[in-house]
């Protein structure tokens, strides 16, 4: 379980493609902390740590992904070099700062237009169609692993606002118009949907 608040931006050092492919990801976290087996979100995707370790450019760790992974979200086309959006996973006694994050995205959209706005940027996306309909105005949205606030929406299409400190200490502000993200819808609105679906169900 996650939060959507970002606390280190890492970068892909390798991938291996074998019979799985495993990301090698350089970190500024102290990796000694860090279990193999843990959970940590990478851009709103939560991996398994399989190794770590920490070589003459500084700490790194492991992760692998499923075919499955691949196909729903993004990390098929990360390359070395590539920045990614890190948290860990979330603490007992931990400050919830975010919303509730599974790590398991929903979905791949797509940025339609980045533009400023005084001293924030607007993005708009456009989700994909099984999801859109659980993304509402001022609910909230996991962009690439980062807890956002959503303003506006018109059919698939919606609104989010980033403001400096954002752009500063995610990748959301190298994004640009046509690129693809890794969505997960809030869980309550998922939830929320489900109960008051209409169809019956056997016993």
């Amino acid at each position: 379980m996650f939060t959507g608040i970002v606390t280190d931006v890492g970068h892909i050092k390798s991938i291996r493609k074998d019979a799985i492919t495993t990301f090698c990801i350089g970190t500024s976290y102290d990796v000694t902390h860090i279990d193999i087996g843990a959970s940590i979100a990478c851009s709103g995707a939560c991996l398994t740590v399989t190794e770590k370790g920490r070589d003459e450019s500084g700490n790194w760790f492991a992760v692998q992904a499923s075919e499955e992974t691949l196909r729903c979200t993004n990390l098929g086309t990360w390359a070395e070099g590539t920045p990614v959006n890190l948290e860990r996973a979330l603490r007992v006694g931990d400050e919830l700062g975010g919303h509730i994050v599974s790590g398991h995205v929903d979905g791949v959209g797509k940025i339609l237009s980045v533009a400023s706005e005084g001293e924030s940027i607007r993005y708009r996306f456009e989700a994909p169609s099984d999801i859109a309909r659980f993304i509402a105005p001022k609910g909230s949205i996991t962009i690439e692993g980062v807890s956002l606030t959503v303003n506006d929406v018109a059919g698939r299409e919606f609104d989010v606002n980033i403001i400096p400190h954002t752009k500063s200490v995610t990748t959301l502000g190298d994004k640009k118009a046509g690129d693809p993200v890794n969505l997960e819808v809030d869980v309550l609105a998922r939830y929320t949907a489900r109960l008051t679906e209409k169809e019956s169900y056997d016993a």
